[in-house]
Parts: structure tokens; C-alpha cells; sequence
């Protein structure tokens, strides 16, 4: 079931119909369960068993690391002297500790498990892991990323101190909420629980707004990104014949299509989950117009970063232990992030390049500390289009390794990427052909398209200005029409339903 689908429109309403029509929370929760289910259901039937295992094992965890906040036993012993005590609350720490040490080696190992085992198998029987004779092809459970980390995150914070789920019911519509359950946005289970237990029918501007999310959802996957991903895919997919200004465009579309995929997605995920009178967290702000690679993962993916920072960074000691210390961090951050990613050695690269930019943005804040005219240059307009300009460049050209992870494709791009002339025939077909438009009108397009964005953020982050809900009503059926004429024939999937 896609998204953007008249199937998934009568899946929705038909599920808010029934889920508004009772009152008890615990009978809407089931409604939304039950719903969430025959969702997955639609797309990786196969795995539903094993998500649903998998959510009562965390949910047991939790339990056992949430009922054991305390040295139970002993906590009503008076008559324990203070050395007694102290040796309590030892055995009580290291036992949660423990649990929480397990919980965390369980959902990685199927994360990994699921993400490298093609790899390791077809490496140790000597198979190419990308060819049709591959020893083995085990495609993961749509989600299973995205699931694993919401997990751990889970159970950090009960180990943390944070309460643990009570009720099977919520831990479980929390997880398998279908809105957000492939693709995100990684969303905690406190974040949800609080809005359980305080479900209101939404009102007219909620409605409006939810409604306004999903078709503008609609139209930057639809029209937007799906179309750049046909130019994407037969210039990424003919690498030979391509020139070195056919690459430079792809490379530039690619990241708008990223983009406008992925935010589409969670726009369409964070509306129905409105309808809902769930808010789910966003999960992205402009990161294009970011002036540093620090800012961009601040905008970027937001809760990836959040989870990364908070789970990952922070516990390896964040910038707490020195400067080398913190670079070092950073790197082993993102390279983690990349291994998150998938087990080609592109996505490695990817976490690599972006965990050095992230080290030398700190090493360069440090020397803009000591010295005040870089500082000062930093801050001036010219300042901030260079460090806007050099941060979109890392961030586009480091793209390469994300859509080509196989490393022979990637260091294909990058040589030709300068003074390599196309083919004659890929250019005909390519742009006569399949866009029908020409190589100039297709750069107008990419830079018509970053207008339109400049515009939008200009609006909402340097006017505080944003439609008001009669308006995003008018623009509902609009932006559906638009869809309904303007996407392509047979909608692409989305991109991060591979990670």
C-alpha cells in the first residue's frame, strides 16, 4: 500500500471512521494496532511475526529494567547497615545493567544481522554480493532500521530512569504505528505515551493542518521528486555514457530528490498521524540553506541526529574529554551512522567524509576562537555564503557515495566528473526521449526548484510567516489534483525504504 494511492486514502479514512467513533483509549489503541498491522501487512506480510516478536521482547526488557529502579527487596530492611546498603544498590545497578547491555547486543544483532548477512555470506563463499548469482538474497523487513533504534533509545531511557511501558497495547500501537513505522521520523515511546493517554478529537486548523501536510507531502514526492528520479536513475544508470555535466546535474537532482522524498514522506506521515491527535516530531528544517556540515545534522534528518547525539555521542563523552577526543567521537558518530545506513562500502565513505567534516568544523571554530579576524570574517556576509557554499558542496558531492555505494560506480563518477564528454545517444535519449526537455531547460528546472525553497524559507524562518488553515484547505484538493496530472506513471519507491 504507497502512500500516495487512493488506497491508502480509503485505508486512512476508513481507519479515522472507525477510531473516532468510540471513546475508551485502550479500544482506539487496538483500532490503530490492528490497522498498523494490515498495513505491513501489504507491503512484508513475511515479517510480521518477527515484528511483533521483537516488540514483546523490548517490551519485556523494559519491564525488567523499569521494575528494578529500586533494590527491591531490601528497600524496606532498616536494619541493613549503610556498607550493606551501598553493596545493595551495586548488585541492583550492575543487574539493570545487564539487562540494558542485553537489550541493546539483541537489537543490534538483528539489525546487523539482517543488514550484513547477505554480505558476510556471499564474502565467505566467495559469491559477488550484487550479482544475480549471489549465494544469498535475504531482503531485510521494511523498517527494521528505523525499529531497532527506536528500541534501544527505549530502553536507554528506562534505564535512564524514565518509566517503563505499562501496558502491552501502547508499547505496541507505539511501535507498529503504521504512520511512521517504515521510514520514521524516530520518535520515542514517552513522546507517544503522553498523547495516549490524552487523545482528543482534533480541531478544524488541526484537521486543516494534517490535511495540508499530506497533500504537500504528496506533491514533493509525486511531482517533484519522482520526476527528478527518472533523470537520477538514467544518468546514474548509464554512468559510461554520461558526461561530465550530465553527472554534475544528477549529482545536484539526486540531493533535491533525497530531500524532497524523504520530507515528503514524513510531511504525509506527520499529517495522517494528526488526524490521529498524534503529533509526530519533524524531521527536517531547510537543511540546504545549513552554513556549516555541524548545522546541517541539526536540520538534516533531525531525529537520526537527536538519536545519535543523545545515545551515541554523549555516552562516548561528547566534547568533555579535549579536542582530539571530540573529533575522534565524531568520526566514530557518523561512521556508525553510515554502517546504519546499509553494508556497502559507500555508505562507510559517506560516514567517514561526514564524520572528518565534522571534526574540521570543530577544529575550525577552535581557531576561530583564538583568532579574531577569522572569527570576524566568519561572521560577515561573505563569510557565511562561503561557509554556506562549502558546506552544500560536502554535502552534495558526498552524496555520491550515498545513491552509488558500490565503490567501483562511485569512483567511476568522480573521475569522469571533469572534462568527460557524453554520448551522443545517451543525451537523445535522456533528454528527447524520456524529459523531452533539454540539458539547459533541465538546470533551470534544479535552480527553479531551489527558488521555490528559498522562497518557502524565506516565508516560514525569516517572516514567521505561514498560511493560515482556510487557506491550506482551499490548497488540499489543488495540490491532489496536481499530483493526480503531473506524477509519473508508476510512482518510484521511496528511498528510504531501503534503510
Amino acid at each position: 500500500m504507497k502512500f500516495i494511492s487512493i488506497f491508502y486514502a480509503f485505508f486512512l479514512l476508513s481507519v479515522l471512521g472507525i477510531y473516532w467513533t468510540v471513546n475508551l483509549t485502550n479500544i482506539r489503541l487496538w483500532i490503530l494496532l490492528i490497522a498498523s498491522l494490515i498495513f505491513y501487512s501489504s507491503l512484508h506480510i513475511q515479517y510480521l511475526p518477527l515484528l511483533l516478536t521483537l516488540t514483546f521482547i523490548n517490551f519485556r526488557l523494559g519491564l525488567e529494567i523499569g521494575n528494578n529502579t529500586s533494590p527491591g527487596k531490601h528497600s524496606q530492611n532498616w536494619s541493613l547497615s549503610n556498607e550493606e546498603w551501598q553493596f545493595a544498590q551495586a548488585d541492583w545497578n550492575q543487574r539493570r545493567l545487564k539487562l540494558l547491555w542485553i537489550g541493546i547486543g539483541f537489537n543490534v544483532f538483528i539489525l546487523l544481522g539482517f543488514k550484513y548477512i547477505n554480505h558476510f555470506l556471499n564474502l565467505a563463499f566467495n559469491q559477488p554480493t550484487n550479482s544475480p548469482e549471489s549465494l544469498i538474497k535475504l531482503v531485510a523487513p521494511l523498517g527494521i532500521s528505523f525499529f531497532t533504534f527506536e528500541c534501544i533509545a527505549y530502553l536507554i531511557d528506562v534505564y535512564r530512569g524514565a518509566p517503563a511501558a505499562a501496558k502491552f497495547i501502547q508499547f505496541a500501537t507505539y511501535k507498529l504505528f503504521f504512520a511512521k513505522l517504515i521510514s520514521g521520523p524516530i520518535t520515542r515511546y514517552h513522546h507517544l505515551a503522553v498523547q495516549f493517554n490524552t487523545l482528543q478529537f482534533p480541531g478544524i486548523d488541526r484537521v486543516a493542518e494534517g490535511l495540508w501536510l499530506i497533500a504537500r507531502g504528496a506533491v514533493k514526492k509525486g511531482i517533484l521528486a519522482d520526476n527528478l528520479g527518472i533523470f537520477v536513475d538514467l544518468c546514474f544508470g548509464n554512468l559510461q555514457r554520461a558526461g561530465s555535466t550530465d553527472l554534475w546535474l544528477a549529482i545536484f537532482a539526486y540531493g533535491l530528490q533525497l530531500y524532497l522524498d524523504f520530507n515528503g514522506y514524513v510531511d504525509i506521515a506527520r499529517g495522517s498521524a494528526l488526524l490521529f491527535g498524534l503529533v509526530l516530531p519533524e524531521n527536517f528544517d531547510f537543511p540546504y540553506f545549513s552554513t556549516s556540515i555541524a548545522d546541517f545534522w541539526r536540520r538534516w534528518h533531525i531525529t537520526l541526529g537527536d538519536w545519535l547525539r543523545n545515545y551515541l555521542y554523549f555516552p562516548l563523552g561528547g566534547s568533555r574529554r579535549g579536542l582530539m577526543r571530540t573529533c575522534v567521537n565524531l568520526l566514530i558518530v557518523m561512521l556508525i551512522a553510515g554502517i546504519w545506513h546499509g553494508s556497502a562500502w559507500g555508505f562507510i565513505i559517506w560516514g567517514v567524509l561526514h564524520g572528518i567534516a565534522l571534526a574540521v568544523h570543530r577544529l575550525t571554530g577552535v581557531l576561530s576562537a583564538r583568532f579574531q579576524v577569522l572569527n570576524l570574517f566568519w561572521q560577515n556576509p561573505l563569510g557565511i555564503i562561503c561557509a554556506w557554499l562549502l558546506t552544500q558542496i560536502m554535502v552534495f558531492t558526498s552524496w555520491i557515495w550515498f545513491r552509488l555505494p558500490n565503490f567501483q560506480d562511485s569512483t567511476l563518477v568522480i573521475q569522469n566528473l571533469w572534462g568527460h564528454a557524453g554520448d551522443q545517444q545517451f543525451a537523445e535519449k535522456v533528454y528527447v526521449e524520456a524529459l523531452n526537455i533539454s540539458q539547459y531547460q533541465l538546470s533551470y528546472l534544479l535552480l527553479g526548484i531551489a527558488l521555490l525553497m528559498s522562497i518557502s524559507y524565506t516565508f516560514k524562518r525569516g517572516l514567521k510567516l505561514e498560511f493560515s488553515w482556510p487557506i491550506k484547505v482551499v490548497f488540499v484538493p489543488l495540490c491532489f489534483y496536481a499530483v493526480w496530472l503531473l506524477a509519473p506513471e508508476g510512482s518510484l519507491p521511496y528511498i528510504y525504504f531501503d534503510f
